[in-house]
């Protein structure tokens, strides 16, 4: 029940929470597999995982496909935020449904702020920049203004120093040693990084760099060239930060995936670039070595790097699934 002395029209209300939904198709994903799918109820908001674009080679126990559905909630959350909704999160609420992600109600009206509206307009501008970053550090504020939204939903970022940058390196390049001898996982990134993809997903050429940065922390290396031109720059300005909480369980990688948009919505206001690096987190080993440099007060969920890529274009869009293949009305 609305919580407001004037009742909302209900065919905006459903117009609105329609919109949430295909507004929340443009949040992060591993691979841009886009994991998942929304069913609309009356006030009310139904996430589903989707299992057929879970990667099972690289994410077997789904941490990244429950991270990436958590940024799509807090996407949603955010949109219905800008038009003036109070929304209410239930996490995973039938136990008998597993894929039933999570339940988001409207619960209220609310006003609407600049912040809500600018968050909101940081959505469309929101890119994954796998550019070099240039020589220049990122702004103090900006980083605790990154730090401040992972905290709101729940998560927390820990800058790294350079002596760590050192071991991050060494961790990465460990796992995609790994990844890169595995059959099963060369042939999953085949099947949605460059050249033909499933409609609507995957990571384009135009996304993939043209070659391999020479950077200290190594780049996911697509075992393929793309078209994204990128320059002679170093990442010796780059911040580089663990996204980690306090649960390594199906909650914590949903609050972490709503960290995960929180913050990099907050960097594409602040004009951060953000790169996220997951291999070092789908391999045990090297994620249990990311965990160390935590010293014990929490579990890793992302590693990211900020920093400043130069021009304010960023690269292209990458593709998205037609919102009447993942959103669904309760009478259909």
């Amino acid at each position: 029940m609305l919580t407001t002395t004037s009742q909302p029209d209900v065919d905006q209300t459903g117009t609105d929470m329609r919109e949430a939904a295909v507004v929340a198709g443009l949040a992060p994903s591993i691979h841009n597999t886009q994991p998942w799918r929304w069913r609309i109820r009356p006030a009310a908001l139904e996430l589903w995982a989707d299992r057929t674009r879970q990667l099972p080679a690289s994410d077997p126990d789904g941490r990244m496909l429950t991270i990436s559905c958590g940024a799509a909630l807090h996407h949603a959350r955010i949109y219905l935020a800008a038009q003036g909704y109070r929304t209410l999160v239930l996490p995973y609420p039938d136990p008998d449904y597993p894929d039933h992600v999570a339940h988001l109600g409207i619960i209220g009206r609310t006003p609407v702020t600049d912040a809500a509206t600018r968050r909101c307009q940081a959505v469309a501008l929101r890119r994954t920049d796998r550019r070099p970053v240039l020589p220049r550090l990122i702004d103090d504020k900006a980083f605790l203004a990154l730090s401040m939204a992972a905290q709101a939903q729940g998560c927390y970022l820990h800058p790294l120093r350079r002596d760590q940058v050192i071991e991050l390196a060494s961790t990465v390049a460990h796992a995609q040693d790994a990844q890169l001898a595995d059959d099963a996982w060369r042939d999953e990134l085949a099947t949605w990084a460059g050249g033909t993809r499933p409609d609507g997903t995957g990571i384009p050429d135009a996304n993939i760099p043209d070659r391999q940065p020479q950077t200290t922390v190594a780049q996911r290396d697509f075992d393929r060239p793309g078209t994204l031109h990128i320059g002679n720059e170093h990442d010796t300005a780059a911040t580089y930060a663990i996204l980690y909480g306090e649960q390594d369980d199906r909650l914590g990688w949903l609050d972490a995936g709503q960290a995960l948009s929180a913050l990099w919505l907050a960097a594409t206001v602040w004009d951060v670039s953000v790169m996220p690096l997951s291999a070092p987190i789908e391999i045990p080993s090297t994620r249990q070595a990311v965990r160390a440099t935590l010293s014990g007060i929490g579990y890793p969920y992302l590693v990211l790097r900020f920093g400043t890529t130069g021009d304010g274009k960023g690269p292209a869009p990458t593709p998205r699934i037609p919102p009447d293949r993942i959103i669904t009305t309760e009478d259909e």
